[in-house]
């Protein structure tokens, strides 16, 4: 065994161990196991929220992305802080709604806020289909960091069959406390390491920071700016603009918002979590940085630009770090995918259709349900070759569609039906289906044209999830205004704290 295999070992078991440690004292009930009894503070979610942040995708698929598209990565640093400003008038909307009534996952208040069970799992069936690329690419990342960290002793398929199945016996036993807990390693671990090589291979290799971002333009002219037929300013703006709107869309971090325990706590976190974005601009640094350095990875091997040039710079022992750390940034968004996927698939679809099904009942399924997720995310990973930059604007894609309905739920109540909403969502879940299938990739250009053919190119080139929303919204007025009845409830009792459960998800 070499040393950073047995390093990657030893933090991996020291964060496990940490995370099933957490559910002692805790009857692991539904609302303890998905949302941690609503008595998360400041500190646990803004580790779950940063968790989301440096996942393997920030980790190795912004070093990729930058390798293998320049200028076109800067999108990573514009979307988040965009997000965090939006969550701090949404998610106190949300929570103040979801507390009282009890609720635990997003399809619940989709449930209750239109009050139909059917739109739950259509909602659902949506938010599920999004998870499982996004718990791929945590999957996929853990297998290529596992395999490279480990100078081969671990293949990558091996590594993936491991980590799911590491996951699946940690989520079932510790739930959101495991991840909570987990998450404080994780981001000492991984921050320590990503500010270290971010300033250290820029001086190590080119004297600095600024004399890096000289050479690599002087080698390849252009490639720090957006360039090309497909990653334009367009291109750029949309994508930017979908996946602010969908990052609280995603079930696991829309899940984390129902466990605080007041709302100032997502007031303080909007302020402190741009900051912490910047962050990724230390990643994206090592990228350059690849370059040059280790120049040649091909197409479909641009998420290995990060550990490349790990390995070529550093001792076994240091690299065994990187590879904690990276592991460490698939382990805690992992488990939160895989508890809001569970708590979807058992409490919104299941018992959706099945509305005399037990707590009890719910409560196990939704941990039976953890292996069977698990094993979906490990299919998609061996089904396809796709970067991890592709995976997870797939997912975007897919769960900004939630967007619309939800916030219109929430500011102005009535004014969209219940069929309006999941005709809306069908349809634009349809429209990225439909590109997809036809060869498109979310982070291309050509999408539409390819579709539609003879666009100007400042429609061509917007992206896929963005065209997608757009026949969502009209889809979803255009039904509403067919359907809409008299009986919306009054915008003014919306929002009282004291307001009394009136239609339940759990009904």
């Amino acid at each position: 065994m070499n040393a950073a295999l047995a390093i990657i070992i030893a933090c991996v078991a020291l964060a496990i161990g940490l995370g099933l440690r957490a559910r002692r004292g805790h009857d692991m009930d539904l609302e303890q196991w998905s949302v941690g009894g609503r008595g998360f503070g400041t500190i646990f979610i803004f580790l779950l929220m940063a968790g989301e942040i440096y996942s393997t995708f920030t980790f190795l698929g912004g070093a990729g992305f930058v390798y293998g598209s320049g200028g076109a990565a800067y999108y990573i640093l514009g979307y988040g802080t965009l997000a965090y400003v939006l969550s701090y008038y949404l998610l106190p909307a949300v929570w103040r709604y979801a507390t009282p009534r009890k609720l635990v996952s997003q399809a619940d208040v989709f449930t209750s806020a239109f009050r139909s069970r059917a739109l739950g799992v259509v909602v659902s069936v949506v938010a599920v289909a999004a998870m499982i690329p996004y718990l791929a690419l945590q999957l996929k990342g853990l297998g290529i960091i596992v395999s490279e960290t480990s100078y081969g002793s671990i293949s990558s398929t091996a590594a993936i069959w491991m980590g799911a199945l590491a996951l699946s016996v940690y989520v079932a036993a510790s739930g959101i406390r495991g991840s909570a807990w987990t998450a404080t390693i994780k981001d000492v671990l991984t921050l320590g390491i990503v500010l270290f090589i971010g300033i250290y291979l820029p001086i190590h290799y080119f004297g600095g920071i600024g004399e890096m971002f000289q050479q690599v333009n002087d080698a390849k002219p252009g490639f720090l700016e957006l360039s090309g037929d497909q990653l334009t300013p367009v291109w750029f703006s949309s994508t930017v603009l979908l996946t602010a709107l969908g990052f609280y869309m995603w079930p696991h971090t829309f899940g984390s918002a129902l466990s605080a325990k007041d709302e100032n706590v997502f007031r303080r976190n909007a302020a402190i979590m741009p900051l912490y974005q910047l962050l990724i601009a230390f990643v994206f640094f090592v990228g350059f940085a690849a370059v040059l350095k280790v120049p040649g990875l091909g197409a479909g091997e641009t998420d290995l630009a990060l550990l490349s040039v790990a390995k070529d710079a550093f001792p076994q022992w240091f690299v065994g770090l990187v590879g904690s750390a990276g592991i460490l940034c698939a382990l805690v968004p992992g488990s939160m995918l895989l508890i809001a996927s569970a708590t979807t698939v058992a409490k919104n679809i299941v018992r959706g259709v099945n509305p005399d099904m037990s707590d009890q009942a719910t409560a196990t399924l939704s941990k039976v349900m953890v292996p069977v997720i698990a094993l979906a995310g490990v299919a998609f990973v061996f089904a396809g070759g796709q970067t991890l930059v592709t995976l997870l604007l797939l997912g975007y894609a897919l769960v900004t569609q939630l967007f619309p309905s939800l916030v219109l739920a929430l500011v102005k109540p009535g004014w969209v039906t219940k069929q309006g909403a999941m005709c809306g969502i069908v349809a634009g879940v349809g429209m990225v289906a439909a590109m997809s299938f036809a060869g498109a990739t979310p982070e291309t250009s050509s999408t539409v044209d390819s579709l539609v053919g003879g666009l100007p190119s400042f429609l061509a080139q917007l992206n896929l999830g963005i065209v997608a929303l757009v026949v969502n919204l009209v889809v979803m007025v255009v039904v509403s205004a067919v359907t809409r009845g008299s009986a919306a409830q009054p915008a003014s009792r919306r929002f009282e704290r004291s307001e009394q459960v009136e239609w339940s998800a759990s009904r």
